[in-house]
């Protein structure tokens, strides 16, 4: 019997996710609701939805009239704790955008609420499904990088430009999750510093003139404080593993340079993901120094393609959630408590975001 699926909310990732649905065939889309009529109506048009898709501007409206097993969660990120919330307590299985919701507290409520429900909640962190970063997990955890250094990562382009949360919480819990995975362990402190210029409060710190001083003059003197509300389109992350091992991340969606890339440098080569690469995304560079007294001279340079699976991330996702309600056992790599754990480091990073960079301790969360 195939499973019954509504998608709440139809932007640019809701589309994807509509029309991995609308094609699986475990699953029969009942559903897609949006505020926009006209956005429906284009959806429907370029997927070729079935006339018997309801297309909805109120979830409220149809919710009962419609039968359904699950939703499909892909709105803002302000909106998630109570949609599924609501959805959880109506009996249906819920798949939801990162973040599940911007509280560690709330995620961790809404875990505990689909097991006392005993209904899944799982979170689409498409990267942890990405066959780059599943073969990468296997390569770090081989050893044969050797001592493991330090990691980066840059993740710039010009937009999408977000109304709802600002670069690090849109771009960096990609970035956090796949270090996590690749280093099997979590950050236990955090750094961040950050410039707002798109979209920031009258009269903050770093908002036109601050004490007759220019903006300019004010950067160099000390960090920016960025004030709550404010919404970062630069931001610069700094992550500290219990091993010492540590990771810096850039994240920027005002740059046209666009860069989708990651490593893990250790003392025999660097693993690197990059997606801009379409034909060899996950590569080792091998090489290490040798030396002889104070000279240190390189030695096994040579570059190794890592050979992946070809296939959609988000096709991974849509098809493991189906399963995960089949076999009504969580998915682990994307669990509500996985999700929780990211929103915790992100809460942390925030906090020092706006005290200009103050290194913050992650609170272990009690699961």
């Amino acid at each position: 019997m195939k499973t019954k699926i509504a998608v709440l909310g139809a932007g640019r990732w809701g589309t994807h996710l509509v029309r991995n649905f609308a094609s699986h065939p475990d699953a029969q889309l009942v559903a897609v609701v949006d505020s926009s009529r006209e956005r429906l109506t284009q959806l429907k048009e370029r997927l070729n939805l079935n006339d018997n898709v309801v297309l909805a501007d109120n979830w409220q409206s149809i919710r009962s009239q419609i039968e359904c097993d699950a939703v499909v969660i892909a709105t803002p990120a302000v909106t998630h704790y109570s949609l599924i919330q609501d959805a959880l307590q109506q009996g249906f299985h819920v798949l939801a955008e990162k973040p599940l919701t911007l509280d560690a507290a709330e995620c961790q409520q809404l875990s505990d609420l689909a097991r006392q429900q005993q209904r899944q909640l799982m979170v689409d962190h498409t990267y942890l499904f990405h066959p780059a970063v599943e073969q990468g997990k296997a390569v770090v955890q081989s050893g044969c990088l050797g001592e493991l250094r330090y990691g980066y990562a840059a993740r710039t382009n010009l937009g999408p430009v977000r109304q709802d949360v600002d670069a690090l919480w849109d771009l960096a819990i990609h970035d956090i999750a796949i270090f996590n995975t690749w280093l099997g362990e979590q950050p236990v402190q955090v750094q961040a510093t950050g410039r707002v210029w798109l979209q920031r409060q009258e009269g903050s710190v770093g908002a036109g003139l601050t004490n007759n001083v220019s903006q300019e003059t004010a950067n160099v003197t000390k960090p920016a404080l960025l004030e709550k509300h404010d919404l970062a389109d630069f931001v610069y992350v700094i992550l500290t593993y219990p091993t010492g091992f540590q990771a810096y991340i850039h994240l920027c969606w005002l740059n046209p340079d666009k860069q989708r890339r990651l490593g893990v440098v250790g003392s025999q080569g660097t693993l690197i993901f990059d997606e801009m690469e379409n034909d060899a995304p996950l590569t080792l560079q091998h090489g290490y120094f040798e030396q002889s007294g104070d000279v240190f001279t390189p030695g096994g340079l040579r570059r190794e393609v890592i050979e992946i699976e070809r296939r959609e991330p988000l096709a991974q996702v849509c098809d493991r959630f189906l399963q995960s309600i089949r076999d009504n056992q969580p998915v682990s790599v994307s669990s509500g408590w996985v999700a929780a754990q990211l929103v915790n480091i992100l809460s942390c990073l925030s906090q020092s975001l706006q005290q200009g960079g103050t290194p913050i301790k992650v609170p272990q969360l009690a699961e």
